[in-house]
């Protein structure tokens, strides 16, 4: 069998049984197909209906294409599947690019599939309608669970990046409508693979400090490719379960991501978003004089009540008879008072008699025979550590002059008093074997006092 390929197509032939014939392991034949084929068909389009598809624990895809005619199966392996922004599902019709292959343990041919696209409408708008039908049914989506937004909010929180218009629209429109509103910013990527995560952290940032009343979510308009971070189903998760209220200001009027069908509200672009979650301060004094005005009439007629219902009490003889009751409780507290004021009185006349007493018997008390006492005490004992650390310092003074004297007995000086000196090189090297010199060297030799310098004959 020859594995030889002419005109674009696999040449191979098998021939007859004849002397020296080739006979192949299935294993060699099966490499050998799959060498041509993956040759030959390297990068291929294929265009069919998806069926059997099963996703692996491993997190690789394997599906089939098929049409009318044949089918072909196909597997894409983790690191592709990965990205991928919308979910395989059968009967849907898919175009998937690959290098078509052999596997060589059961003798099929595959694709092995490194891009896939739904065909007819984009993989992104299929994400997004899978992704809006799962939360959908979940309930997130439902305007029960959406909580309503403060009435005058005092602080802020904005997930979006610091450097676009959107915020820079926003704290214009708050300073226009309501300078006294604080505006707290997490800085955040607003497209690309880390958009999700970063605003979802600014969310959980504002829920665990506690420092808004109220989170804005803003970027300014683009592609759908350019909101793709806003249909996420982590950060839309996120949003769900925020506790405080989210406001989805994504893109322009006309675009809408799942941020916006989660979040507590959604306003058609970040500077209408501003205005949304504040009012003008000259609406807010108006009410607030409103208020003040209501509560003004309010006040002023439960006060002529309360004075009419008091005339009408007055002219009852119980009025009479409860004024008689209030008069003798206020006699009796006063006779309590006058008794609570001479009892008082008497109690401090006799602390004040025994406060002299003790004065009289402390002048008569004579203290100085004890302050000689115990004068004479300490100027004993002082004397005493005295001559306790006189005494430790003369044994610590003795042991030192020993030391002293040893140490010195050691010392090289006492050796070059002896009559001996120490020889270096020119190195400054001390010189203990003559092979370490040799005729002409520069030596030296350092005596108890001086030094003499010499050259080696």
């Amino acid at each position: 069998m020859d594995a030889g390929e002419t005109g674009g197509q696999l040449g191979l032939s098998f021939q007859p049984f004849a002397a020296g014939r080739r006979v192949w392991t299935p294993r060699e034949l099966m490499s050998a197909v799959r060498t041509a084929v993956e040759r030959e068909y390297g990068d291929v389009w294929v265009e069919g209906e998806i069926s059997n598809f099963r996703p692996a624990e491993s997190g690789h895809l394997y599906f089939t294409l098929k049409d009318e005619g044949a089918q072909l199966r196909v597997v894409m392996f983790r690191t592709q599947a990965r990205l991928l922004r919308f979910r395989p599902e059968n009967g849907m019709h898919a175009l998937a690019r690959g290098r078509v292959t052999v596997y060589e343990s059961r003798g099929e041919l595959q694709l092995s599939a490194e891009y896939l696209e739904p065909k007819g409408a984009g993989a992104l708008q299929v994400a997004f309608e899978q992704l809006k039908a799962k939360l959908q049914a979940e309930g997130l989506f439902e305007a029960a669970r959406k909580k309503p937004l403060p009435a005058y909010p005092q602080r802020i929180g904005v997930v979006t990046s610091p450097r676009g218009a959107a915020i820079q629209d926003m704290i214009n429109i708050l300073r226009r409508r309501h300078a006294g509103v604080s505006l707290l910013i997490y800085p955040a990527q607003v497209q690309g693979e880390a958009a999700a995560t970063e605003t979802a952290a600014g969310i959980k940032f504002f829920n665990r400090a506690r420092s808004v009343d109220v989170i804005v979510v803003a970027r300014g308009g683009g592609s759908l490719e350019d909101l793709a971070a806003y249909n996420h189903e982590g950060l839309a998760r996120v949003i769900a379960a925020s506790e405080i209220p989210v406001v989805s200001a994504i893109g322009h009027e006309t675009d809408f991501t799942i941020a916006d069908f989660v979040a507590d509200l959604r306003a058609p672009t970040p500077s209408a978003a501003a205005e949304v979650v504040t009012q003008p301060r000259q609406v807010i004094e108006e009410n607030i004089f409103g208020l003040r005005q209501r509560m003004a009439r309010a006040a002023r007629y439960q006060l002529m009540l309360a004075e009419r219902r008091l005339r009408e009490l007055a002219q009852h003889g119980a009025m009479q008879r409860m004024r008689e009751v209030i008069g003798r409780r206020q006699q009796q507290v006063d006779e309590l008072s006058f008794r609570l004021r001479r009892a008082a009185e008497a109690a401090a006349e006799r602390r004040r008699q025994r406060l002299e007493m003790a004065a009289t018997r402390l002048r008569h008390f004579d203290l100085r025979r004890q302050l000689a006492a115990m004068r004479r005490e300490l100027e004993a004992r002082l004397g005493a550590l005295a001559a306790s650390v006189h005494s430790g310092v003369l044994r610590r003074e003795t042991r030192w002059q020993r030391a002293d004297a040893r140490l010195r007995e050691l010392s090289p000086a006492k050796i070059l008093e002896r009559g001996y000196s120490l020889v270096f090189d020119a190195a400054g090297k001390l010189v203990k074997d003559a092979a370490q010199v040799k005729a002409g060297d520069e030596i030296s030799a350092r005596l108890a006092r001086g030094e003499i310098r010499a050259r080696v004959k």
